[in-house]
């Protein structure tokens, strides 16, 4: 397997932290923007997109900053995905920061999809 690129990105998006955080941590906030689909038992979340099924475990979660998961895949690797929630101190901007793993040739398909994802969530949350 190749090694993996990490990467990261991120978005402002104008709404609370508390509320972004139900979407980014819940199954039901992830299954408004992120996948067709999410269930939860336990630490192991089911992504499902169209038929198919992802699943990830739930890493880490810090209410109301952050949520990590891995691919059950990459579950011998170091490769995860995490959302965390950042507030400026001056300016109260709230970002979303994503961190994320790619192959070196899948990075730029990987920022699109997350550009996508996150573009469907402000769709959501009413953020420009």
């Amino acid at each position: 397997m190749e090694n993996k690129i990490k990467y990261e990105m991120e978005f402002v998006i104008y709404v609370s932290p508390a509320m972004l955080y139900n979407y980014i941590s819940t199954p039901s906030g992830l299954s408004e923007w992120y996948a067709d689909n999410v269930n939860s038992r336990g630490e192991f979340f089911t992504f499902i997109w169209e038929g198919s099924e992802e699943k990830a475990k739930l890493l880490s979660k810090k209410s109301p900053h952050r949520i990590k998961f891995q691919w059950m895949e990459d579950e011998d690797t170091e490769y995860f995905f995490e959302l965390r929630i950042q507030v400026d101190e001056i300016t109260k901007d709230v970002s979303l920061m994503i961190i994320d793993f790619a192959e070196e040739d899948e990075v730029e398909e990987g920022k699109l999809l997350w550009e996508n994802m996150i573009g469907n969530l402000k769709q959501i949350l009413g953020s420009k």
